[in-house]
């Protein structure tokens, strides 16, 4: 990963914090302030942006951004950030993600450790010194003109599917509504008709599975799209055919490992522009809500510099 090492990519100006408490089921609450007191060996002042909604967080990155701020750390998971991706992502701020959630898949796959002190003193270190690395973004755009930057990996299939009926329920809380989502949407499971355009070359398939990764991993440290690199300027695109219930279960553990992409049923593809369509979906990118089917996805090199 290319390092760059000049002073003026970190600019002046205090560095603001996004905290989401809640993170992690609130395992990492109490280490926020010994994470901020590590921070601030960077030699910066810190400031702790105030949010009480995903909404509000993504606004208060943004307000931070056009106030000057020098860079912008998010403690949390993948939704986390998500969010400040949102505000960094083209911009000369620098980012730095301090893994403390369910899911850190983006702070992991950009070779961040994946405790949050050690992450954090990474962090300071990059700060102090004045360093950044840059990494690809994938953008995503919709026929309205509505746009969302990720990280890791967007969903478009089965996962997608249940997140969304997850979402939609009301009980049971917690991580068994999630369970019990799996297993609704185990029993509707059929392909879905796909519309895929990679670099303008139309595909026309059935599929189960559908993911579009600018790094590997999602859900924890699911690798979805094994061979997914965040430097080399392309989208990983991985389709899991007519899977039926049986074949899915089985296949899915393997996922953890990337071994599924041996599976015959499972085809591989690498584009700068993937266009997407199917009837019905909404896709989640970074484990979060994003745009309505049909959407397309860019690979945009050295979108976001990583305080490295």
């Amino acid at each position: 990963m290319l390092a760059v090492t000049a002073h003026d990519h970190v600019p002046s100006g205090p560095v603001a914090v996004l905290a989401n408490p809640t993170a992690g089921r609130g395992r990492h609450r109490g280490l926020l302030p010994r994470l901020l007191e590590r921070l601030a060996a960077g030699g910066r002042p810190v400031r702790v942006l105030t949010a009480g909604t995903p909404a509000e967080a993504e606004a208060a990155c943004h307000a931070a951004v056009a106030d000057g701020v020098g860079a912008l750390v998010a403690v949390g998971g993948d939704g986390t950030v998500h969010r400040a991706l949102q505000a960094v992502a083209g911009t000369a701020v620098p980012f730095g993600p301090v893994p403390a959630g369910t899911g850190n898949d983006f702070a992991v796959d950009t070779g961040y450790p994946a405790d949050p002190l050690a992450a954090v003193d990474v962090i300071a270190a990059a700060l102090r010194d004045g360093r950044t690395r840059p990494v690809d973004l994938a953008r995503m755009s919709s026929p309205d003109g509505g746009h969302r930057w990720y990280g890791a990996v967007l969903a478009a299939g089965f996962d997608a599917i249940v997140n969304e009926r997850a979402n939609r329920m009301r009980w049971p809380r917690g991580p068994r509504r999630y369970d019990l989502a799996i297993l609704v949407e185990l029993a509707r499971l059929r392909p879905r008709r796909y519309t895929l355009r990679l670099d303008g070359e139309e595909l026309n398939l059935d599929a189960v599975l559908v993911a579009v990764g600018n790094c590997a991993s999602y859900g924890g440290g699911m690798r979805i799209c094994p061979d997914a690199d965040p430097t080399d300027g392309l989208l990983d695109v991985v389709v899991g055919g007519r899977f039926d219930r049986r074949t899915l279960m089985r296949v899915k553990p393997r996922i953890y490992q990337g071994t599924h992409v041996d599976h015959p049923l499972v085809r591989s593809y690498r584009a700068r522009t993937v266009e997407l369509a199917a009837e019905g979906i909404t896709t989640y990118a970074d484990g979060e809500r994003a745009l309505d089917l049909p959407v397309r996805i860019s690979a945009v090199p050295q979108a976001v510099r990583l305080l490295r």
